[in-house]
């Protein structure tokens, strides 16, 4: 029997998962999430199909996010959702569901900042980072570095100024042949093949930015000159292909990490977001975090992905803040940090 007092359900939908958790004075009881396949066959994700499929799924899996918590409805002090950012369509899906709901129930409204959640993921279980940190926030649509003070204040220290590396690993998968999503299939791949076999540039921007619009470019002009000798040159290669870009990748990455610790004395590291499941990143991360004397922090595989676990977490801090949102709040395709 569950004798917590703050109970909350938190609903994320802001791009093609469905999830649903309830945490209990802080503890997550579940996280329940439903995947969309409808996005395969097109080779990345359709706004319109993903905001149809959330309306499908949204009932069903707040249905089995609230039997098995052993919490009823009745005993909700809010429901959370994400507002932004995302896309727009899918993030309206789950905005209009939580304001029903809070509304039958007559509880308040917690919106959520879906990059400020995937931080603070790593406040679900232990080991959890002391302030400050810094945090490398890496996804399909987002590539960060960000301070956090606390568990509510944050500030972007870099980010990419085109591409997220996300979309990097995608779109590169696509010029090799592989399905979407194609990210997880070169790391997959990598870890077959040589990370030194082929050379693609490191790009380098001011300051802690990134960009990775460039290695892109540079794996199609590749590609379309190997091909021209050997029509099988990528079906021969791939697995040093996708190890040569996965390494620059991370190379990327990690450069602008390493400058940001020494800039602001901080060796309280984590990674968080879709990307950090990558197990290229993970590794070499680890190693440089033994070489530097950095404490760092990686959340489970089920908590980098988009959850609404890490929603849940967020709205139970901005519930003790007494943060809350009015009725007539609408989502937020783009949403600062």
């Amino acid at each position: 029997m569950v004798t917590n007092d703050i109970f909350i359900l938190a609903i994320e939908s802001s791009c093609d998962e469905t999830s649903a958790s309830v945490i209990a004075d802080g503890k997550v009881l579940n996280n329940i999430v439903a995947t969309q396949s409808v996005h395969e066959k097109y080779g990345g994700v359709v706004p319109e199909l993903a905001s149809r499929a959330h309306q499908e799924n949204l009932i069903p899996v707040v249905q089995e996010a609230i039997s098995t918590s052993g919490i009823s409805k009745s005993q909700f002090s809010a429901i959370a959702f994400t507002r932004g950012p995302g896309l727009m369509g899918s993030l309206l899906v789950g905005v209009s569901f939580a304001k029903a709901f809070a509304y039958s129930l007559n509880i308040p409204l917690i919106e959520v900042n879906h990059m400020n959640a995937h931080i603070l993921a790593h406040f679900i279980e232990d080991p959890k980072p002391n302030f400050p940190f810094i945090c490398l926030t890496v996804s399909g649509g987002h590539t960060q570095l960000v301070l956090v003070k606390d568990h509510l204040t944050m500030e972007v220290i870099g980010e990419t100024q085109d591409d997220a590396v996300g979309e990097a690993f995608d779109k590169t998968a696509k010029l090799l042949g592989l399905p979407y999503p194609g990210g997880p299939l070169i790391d997959k791949y990598a870890k077959l093949g040589n990370p030194k076999a082929f050379q693609f540039p490191i790009t380098r921007m001011p300051e802690l930015n990134y960009s990775f619009s460039g290695i892109k470019t540079a794996v199609l002009y590749f590609l379309r000159d190997q091909l021209k000798e050997n029509p099988k040159f990528i079906e021969e290669n791939l697995a040093d292909l996708c190890a040569s870009v996965q390494y620059s990748l991370v190379e990327m990455l990690l450069i602008k990490l390493k400058l940001a610790v020494k800039e602001y004395g901080v060796k309280e590291v984590a990674i968080a977001g879709g990307v950090s499941a990558n197990s290229g990143l993970r590794d070499t991360l680890t190693k440089l975090a033994k070489e530097k004397g950095w404490n760092l922090y990686v959340p489970k595989f089920e908590y980098c992905t988009d959850n609404a676990a890490m929603i849940a977490m967020a709205a139970h801090y901005k519930y003790l803040k007494g943060e809350f949102s009015s009725m007539d709040v609408t989502p937020l395709a783009k949403m600062k940090i």
